[in-house]
């Protein structure tokens, strides 16, 4: 590996590039866009322009696209040249600045919720010059929104901005209330833990549910799993560390910050977690990691899985949000300090965080909607589908002693003594960390942990920041009316009044335990267990009201992503259950009757021969005789639900494959699973979870 610092950014045109390579007034003006979000004059474009292209070709880049985030939760490019044909036949390399600024790539066949119709084809891109442009695959990508003709929002990065403009406002009217004149510019910044799995990809390609749906549809569990407990942080395997080491390198030189790495709970399951940045480089920067995972792996004969549950029986994969809000002078507005009782501007925010997210619980969930994440949301293995925030038992006290106007007991730093001389002793924290709070404040950041491992991070950060910022907003409109001389009094009434109306959320216990699910249905609170529960809450009148009010949905743009979800969930359901049908049909049932027929003749020889018994073979044809019907009869079944899936909304055929093809799915599988056990290992049509997980 060469010299990391070296290598670090070498293939971003970051702030180092900009500076040597622009007129000093243009770097000024960009660099103030970058940090702060400043409108930058279209006319210094050309000169960005011209010092991009010129940077690129000495790297040996021969096209450029805009990168973009469209609603499939992916990324899309369209590459050009920048040749241009010249007198005589030659071409020169050429990149203008409207190049740079606008792209106009076909919007018809993006997911669009309705905004668009099919033969509308025009779309823009536009340059977003708050996220540093990069090469990849030798090509210099620019990173851009994506809206229709008629200015339609279709794509996941331009409401992020509008949230991150919208909490960037209303967090700076609470700072001038603490006297904080300086900091001019707040944003949200986001460290994001992603899951994976790592499997070999010749068995993957023996597997069509791997390759159609991203996940196994059939598959026993092996006879060890992840109950000893002992693949979490465990040594790592040579052929997945030396995927690690070069994923590493790729991600350093697009100025990512891959920070820790390590096997995770289940078998073949790992982490990569990368330092906080704002939340929209972030969220570039989280899609280049999940496609650069995929890349690499291909290249180490592996196949990186990134759907949230691709085994059943073991845990799924998250992909931890760990978000906080930062003014551009470097200070955390979440960083409570040595005495968060007296911390007043720190509980302003708290509470305002604690407000927004029991008043939009619904929210939060849904922004962690998906047939995927589904599987795995309340399986003891990530939190459970009904929101509640982790405080700990410190900050737990000072709401407490807040709400209640009791005295604060400071908790006290005690140390850990190990009764080992060699030893130093351990400085312990006040509160000890909750694996299983959908929402857990973490020192000085809060971890949202029901994103799943395929997520992009734009919506549950769009949300989260939209949400904070409206309270936020309620909270300045109450407080600027108040007299300075009586602001210390009246700010301690209203905190006290918004915290014993919305202490309900906070709960410091066991998520996964049955007895949080009776208490959290006692005190209120949503349980939306699937995403066609969730999302017609979407469009409640407080919700619609909230985003226009913060610049960030119109109510025609909120119906188009319930629309495109709905209408994502029911196709992958029955993509999922056509894939079944195929396996079962051309490989389970061919396999089994195979088996069945030698067990037969087997049974039939036996019998001919006289002392000799024949009891195995007669139990085992026997059970695998009524597998095999009851395996028929599901597929008959399945296939007959799916003829009669016609159904008038988006919103009916999601219910639908959730209420009734979903469980005839669970059905089929059952039975395939149970042969899987009776059938001989050498008839099996493709790789089980043992050759699978254990390679």
């Amino acid at each position: 590996m060469s010299n990391v610092p070296e290598l670090f950014g070498s293939n971003v045109f970051n702030e180092n590039v900009m500076k040597e390579r622009l007129p000093k007034a243009v770097y000024k003006a960009l660099k103030k866009t970058i940090q702060s979000g400043n409108p930058l004059d279209p006319s210094l474009a050309e000169s960005v322009a011209v010092a991009m292209k010129d940077w690129a070709i000495q790297k040996g880049v021969t096209h450029y696209t805009h990168w973009f985030q469209p609603l499939t939760g992916f990324t899309a490019e369209k590459h050009d040249s920048f040749i241009e044909p010249t007198e005589g036949g030659n071409v020169i390399m050429e990149f203008s600045g409207r190049n740079l600024i606008q792209g106009e790539p076909d919007a018809s066949s993006f997911p669009s919720g309705g905004l668009r119709s099919t033969f509308e084809a025009r779309g823009y891109t536009a340059w977003d010059p708050t996220s540093y442009a990069f090469i990849k695959d030798n090509t210099l990508c620019i990173p851009t929104t994506f809206c229709s003709y008629g200015g339609e929002v279709l794509d996941k990065k331009i409401p992020l901005l509008r949230s991150m403009e919208a909490i960037n406002r209303q967090a700076l009217r609470i700072l001038r209330l603490f006297g904080n004149t300086e900091a001019s510019h707040v944003s949200t910044t986001v460290g994001p833990e992603q899951e994976y799995f790592l499997i070999d990809a010749e068995m993957f390609k023996q597997r069509a549910d791997l390759r159609f749906t991203g996940r196994t549809l059939f598959g026993a569990m092996p006879p060890k799993g992840q109950e000893l407990e002992d693949h979490y942080f465990g040594a790592i395997r040579p052929r997945v560390i030396n995927f690690m080491q070069d994923l590493d390198e790729e991600l350093w030189k697009l100025g990512i910050l891959a920070k820790t790495r390590h096997n995770e709970v289940a078998p073949a399951q790992h982490e990569l977690a990368t330092i906080y940045s704002t939340t929209n480089n972030a969220t570039d920067n989280n899609q280049l990691v999940m496609e650069m995972m995929k890349k690499v792996a291909a290249k180490h004969g592996l196949t990186c899985l990134l759907h949230e549950k691709p085994f059943e029986g073991v845990n799924g994969s998250g992909k931890h949000n760990n978000w906080s809000i930062a003014t551009d002078l470097g200070e955390n507005l979440l960083e409570p300090g040595k005495t968060p009782r007296e911390n007043m501007q720190f509980l302003t925010y708290l509470t305002a965080i604690i407000k927004a997210v029991d008043d939009y619980q619904d929210l939060m969930r849904i922004s962690v909607a998906s047939a995927g994440n589904d599987h795995r949301l309340g399986a003891n293995e990530a939190p459970p589908a009904i929101v509640s925030v982790f405080i700990g038992d410190e900050l737990e006290a000072v709401i407490e002693s807040l709400a209640n106007d009791k005295t604060y007991e400071e908790l006290g730093n005690d140390y850990l003594d190990f009764g080992v001389r060699a030893m130093p002793k351990l400085p312990k924290d006040s509160t000890d960390r909750n694996r299983t709070s959908p929402f857990a404040f973490t020192g000085n950041k809060f971890e949202f942990r029901m994103l799943g491992s395929g997520f992009s991070l734009a919506c549950p950060n769009i949300i989260l920041n939209a949400i904070v910022a409206d309270t936020l907003c309620v909270f300045a409109d109450e407080l600027e009316t108040v007299d300075p001389a009586e602001f210390d009094e009246a700010l301690n009434k209203f905190l006290k009044k918004q915290l014993l109306a919305h202490k309900r959320i906070i709960f410091n216990g066991n998520n996964y335990s049955p007895e949080w699910v009776d208490e959290a249905e006692k005190r209120g609170l949503l349980n939306l267990k699937s995403t066609p529960e969730a999302l017609p809450h979407y469009m409640e009148t407080k919700n619609v009201a909230m985003f226009a009010r913060q610049g960030i949905y119109s109510r025609k743009e909120m119906q188009a992503r319930v629309e495109s979800i709905m209408d994502e969930y029911h196709k992958v359901l029955h993509i999922e259950a056509l894939t079944m049908l195929e396996m079962a049909q051309t490989e389970i049932l061919p396999a089994v009757l195979t088996y069945s027929h030698e067990l037969a003749d087997c049974l039939l020889a036996k019998k001919q021969i006289a002392g000799v018994g024949y009891v195995a073979e007669e139990k085992l044809l026997t059970q695998i005789s009524e597998c095999t019907d009851n395996l028929s009869q599901n597929i008959t079944d399945l296939q007959s639900l799916l003829n009669n899936s016609d159904l008038p909304s988006s919103e009916a055929k999601a219910m639908y494959y959730h209420d009734t093809v979903l469980p005839k799915m669970n059905e089929l599988r059952a039975v395939a699973d149970k042969l899987e056990g009776l059938c001989a290992a050498k008839y099996w049509p493709f790789p089980t979870y043992s050759q699978l997980l254990f390679y």
